[in-house]
Parts: structure tokens; sequence; C-alpha cells
């Protein structure tokens, strides 16, 4: 029976941390591993790619695989819906649209995006609560030249961080996490003092390249985020 991926994988990675291939060391080219498995090269692939995703192998254009000198650790985020967040803490969901209006992206929001000059876009701003209690203050630019329907799209009961998850896949993302002082708005909505410390998180996303929102987040004061690497 031909080996799998998954046989390839942790056979390799065995070779790996047994040290019989080194850190720093070449690793035997995909035809010959495919040889030595009994498989295809397609399969010694799929297993090389979620090696060095994970941060265990360096894959060099002409130059080969290499065992990493120290393997990457990384941290994996997914895109968390709020009201599940909230639920998974055993605690009642609220959710209330502040404001919305449709309006050229700001230039800032360009530069962030690398949308052109003049690209619509819906502009939502949102509170989430959890017991009743404030838990996060959503403001969120959707572009609608990915996602005109988003135009018509009713927010009033349904958040836009659900409605996105359930209507758009995406394929980058770049996240940044921060303290924010807390302006006389997030004081007000997020029920603390002004100037307080704020956990904030900054998310863009894409699709192919193409930009479909940009959300900061930010949330009632000890809020704490745990991920695992």
């Amino acid at each position: 029976m031909k080996a799998t991926f998954r046989h390839v994988k942790a056979d390799i990675m065995g070779k790996i941390t047994s040290g019989e291939w080194a850190p720093g060391g070449l690793l035997p080219n995909e035809m010959d591993l495919a040889e030595s498995y009994g498989c295809a090269r397609a399969t010694v692939n799929r297993a090389m790619r979620e090696l060095a995703d994970e941060g265990v192998v360096e894959r060099r254009r002409k130059a080969g695989t290499r065992v990493r000198q120290a393997p990457l650790r990384q941290a994996r985020f997914s895109i968390p819906i709020v009201r599940a967040e909230i639920e998974e803490q055993n605690a009642a969901y609220r959710y209330t649209l502040i404001s919305r209006a449709v309006q050229a992206a700001p230039h800032w929001l360009c530069a962030r995006l690398s949308l052109d000059q003049g690209t619509q876009v819906l502009h939502l701003t949102c509170m989430h609560y959890a017991d009743g209690l404030p838990y996060q203050f959503e403001d969120r630019w959707i572009s609608l030249s990915i996602l005109p329907q988003a135009e018509e799209a009713d927010f009033s009961t349904l958040g836009p961080n659900e409605w996105l998850v359930s209507t758009v896949p995406f394929s980058d993302a770049e996240i940044a996490f921060s303290a924010t002082a807390a302006t006389p708005e997030l004081a007000e909505y997020l029920g603390c003092a002004q100037d307080e410390a704020l956990f904030t998180v900054e998310r863009s996303t894409w699709l192919k390249e193409e930009a479909i929102t940009f959300v900061r987040q930010t949330f009632r004061p000890g809020h704490r985020m745990t991920t695992r690497y």
C-alpha cells in the first residue's frame, strides 16, 4: 500500500526529532523521497508543505529543503464570532447597531487596504454586550466593490462580524494588537474612565488581494485574549 502524506510527514518528523536529519541539514529531494516511500511526488510535496507551514523545515526554490536551525513557532488565530465568544462564557449576548453610512473611503483606509481613491465603503459602528454589560465596541469598514450586497444587508439585528463570516471567505489577514487610551466616546460606550487603557484589535482581510474589510475592536477594561502556538 502506498504511503499517505500523513505517513510521509510523520516519518520525516521522526527522522528530524531523532537527530537523523539534523538542524540546518539538507533533506533529500522530493523525487528521491517519493521513490523511497513508494508514493507520488505530490504526496511528498504536501507533507513538506505542511512541515514548512508548521515551521519545522524551510523550503527555498532551487536550494532545496532544510531542517530549520530553530523551529518557527507561529501563533494561529481564527476570526471569532463575538456572539459565540460571549455565549461560551455562559453569558447572554446582546448587539446594538449605533451608526451606518455609505461613503467614499477616507485616505487612511485607502492606504491601509490599498483601495482606489473614491472606493465606496460601508461604515458601521456597533456595540456587543455580555449579560447586559459592555463587552466590545466595533468600528468596521466594508468595501462595497467586493461586497456590494452589504449596502442592502440588514445589520440592525445581525452584526457585521457574523454576516461577513457567513457571506465571504478570506485568503489573507493582517492583525494588530495594542493598548488604546479611552476617548470620551469609548469611555461612554464601554463604561470606563476617559484615558483608561483599553485592549484593541485591528484586523484587515482580503480575498485574492482584493480588500474585504477593516475593523477596529475595542474591549472593556480587563479583557484578556489567549492563544496557543
